[in-house]
């Protein structure tokens, strides 16, 4: 019998080491193509994204033969949806919108099976050909929460008291939105909030994630981020658009 595949993403955090997540990934191909690059997750996008459960299994699979840690993004906070996405083979979700406590209890009692939690027992995929895969899920499966609204930050305190969440994930789009800073998550309130969050993140003894780029990925990895995730979307610009320019100033 085989063993059950480990969760590479996990273990980096529990080594206080940065976990490197790429998006943008929307068919099983790109992340064949990705793969070799060395991330060590993809975030397969399952709320604005358009993969079916089929491509979920499919993108799962291709994730396990390039040793990354497969992370989807469910569509909401329900224990049917993230059961599901877990049987399909992702080896982690994140869940939108947490905003108290009980929401994030909700999530990580979703995801694990008892005594932590109330996971319907079915193994699925990742389950194949492992004897005692009940008895070792628990501790392979990642569970991510977004703090996405000012709501979630004025319950952070309470939120950051639930066990079993591997990170807590600042998201600054939507936090800047609800903010009153529509698409300017650069704006200095929308900063200063997202730099306090970390903080108290960091000094519960959790661990934080938020989206970086290249410019900022460094600084946010100084302020303690050990979960990061950045889309390759921009780097295909940006390598296009000097090409193109290129292109154009040789003609």
């Amino acid at each position: 019998m085989n063993g059950i595949r480990l969760n590479k993403a996990k273990q980096k955090l529990q080594q206080n080491q940065v976990v490197t997540t790429i998006s943008g990934l929307q068919t099983s191909e790109i992340i064949d193509f990705l793969g070799p690059l060395g991330f060590d997750a993809a975030w397969i996008e399952g709320e604005h994204g358009p993969v079916t459960w089929d491509q979920l299994g499919d993108m799962t699979r291709a994730c396990d033969l390039w040793g990354m840690t497969s992370i989807t993004r469910v569509t909401a906070n329900e224990p049917w949806l993230i059961t599901r996405t877990l049987d399909r083979g992702s080896m982690g979700i994140v869940v939108p919108h947490v905003n108290t406590r009980e929401e994030a209890e909700r999530a990580a009692q979703s995801a694990k099976y008892a005594p932590l939690g109330y996971r319907g027992m079915f193994g699925g995929r990742q389950s194949y050909g492992v004897a005692d895969y009940f008895q070792q899920a628990n501790d392979q499966t990642m569970v991510v929460v977004l703090l996405e609204e000012e709501t979630a930050l004025r319950n952070l305190d309470e939120i950051l008291r639930v066990d079993n969440i591997d990170a807590f994930f600042v998201a600054p789009s939507d936090l800047a939105q609800t903010m009153g800073h529509i698409g300017d998550t650069g704006h200095p309130e929308v900063q200063r909030a997202i730099d306090d969050a970390i903080a108290r993140i960091i000094a519960a003894g959790r661990v934080a994630g938020t989206l970086v780029n290249d410019d900022n990925i460094a600084a946010y990895v100084s302020k303690g981020v050990r979960f990061t995730m950045t889309s390759w979307n921009a780097w295909l610009v940006r390598g296009a658009g000097e090409f193109l320019r290129k292109a154009a100033a040789g003609g």
